[in-house]
């Protein structure tokens, strides 16, 4: 069903539920959440899961969890550090977002972003960012990891589809 469908079911917000400590995807994530902390800006972690599309049975097909919540400010963060030619279902699914839940604020950092914050604050050890070579091994692990579109059958396998 298209976000436009009449007959798709009305979009909520799934909490995530986080036990124990935090566990970053990505170590631009970990090296953000440290700024964040340095600013003592209070943040959650993938708080939220947003249904984006639905298969003919109501069943959720697509779904969005920004990385971050910055909780005083009442904004998502979504980090990129994939190649910028690999941005577009990112993209996709911000649009998306901003059409089904209008009053959700979300800012995409794209890798340039997120490695001029490591420069900037001395993040990585080897450079701004990890090579792109082991940020795309990361990735592919990430999304050998994801369930197929067929696979998502109800809240709790529900995932950000989205590669890192």
């Amino acid at each position: 069903m298209s976000p436009a469908d009449p007959t798709r079911p009305r979009p909520e917000p799934i909490p995530n539920q986080q036990d124990g400590p935090v566990q970053f995807y990505h170590p631009a994530e970990e090296a953000f959440a440290k700024i964040l902390d340095f600013y003592r800006i209070k943040w959650a972690y993938e708080p939220t899961t947003f249904p984006l599309e639905w298969d003919e049975d109501g069943r959720i097909t697509t779904a969005f969890s920004p990385d971050f919540y910055l909780v005083e400010d009442d904004i998502y963060i979504e980090l990129t550090t994939m190649k910028q030619s690999l941005v577009t279902k990112k993209n996709r699914k911000l649009r998306l977002l901003r059409e089904l839940y209008p009053d959700v604020k979300c800012k995409l950092m794209y890798r340039k972003d997120v490695a001029n914050l490591g420069v900037k604050y001395c993040l990585f050890e080897d450079g701004p960012l990890p090579s792109l070579s082991a940020c795309a091994e990361m990735d592919q692990a990430y999304v050998d990891d994801e369930p197929d579109e067929a696979e998502l059958d109800g809240e709790d396998d529900v995932e950000d589809e989205v590669l890192q």
